[in-house]
């Protein structure tokens, strides 16, 4: 059973699969906490690295983990390259949940193969976190649940 989580080591997939959903966002929001990394909806935050890192525990069933090993291999450290693929996933989902459509897998798995360090710096870089939202508030949420 794992009690830590650490975004710079993958955890072990078969570990991760077997433990219960809900400790793993309790975990993640944990690891959040221990560091003193600020977040504007913790537990948000930390759902979305489980989702991640469920995708990445899939193996090569889904290419997220070939793309956080991708971004890693351009300059990025685990956490954010975890957090440049929550940010390809919150948007797919932010849209399903407002256009009613469901999220398209090829869709998002083009969007996981497309997404680089230059992309995610250019719409989530140093300096968005604390920002106000660019959309004035509308619910078009910034990066402020997948940085950190």
């Amino acid at each position: 059973m794992l009690t830590r989580y650490d975004p710079e080591h993958a955890p072990d997939p078969e570990r991760w699969r077997a433990q219960n959903e809900m400790e793993l966002v309790d975990i993640a929001m944990r690891y959040h906490k221990r560091e003193r990394i600020p977040l504007v909806d913790p537990r948000a935050h930390a759902a979305l690295h489980v989702m991640v890192e469920n995708q990445v525990a899939l193996g090569e069933a889904t290419p997220v983990g070939d793309a956080v090993r991708r971004l890693m291999g351009e300059g990025m450290s685990r956490h954010d390259a975890i957090h440049a693929v929550g940010a390809v996933l919150d948007k797919h989902v932010f849209h399903a949940h407002t256009s009613g459509v469901p999220v398209s897998r090829e869709a998002y798995y083009d969007d996981i193969r497309a997404v680089s360090v230059e992309s995610w710096m250019a719409e989530f870089g140093p300096g968005r976190v604390d920002e106000a939202p660019a959309d004035g508030g509308r619910g078009e949420r910034d990066a402020d649940e997948v940085r950190s």
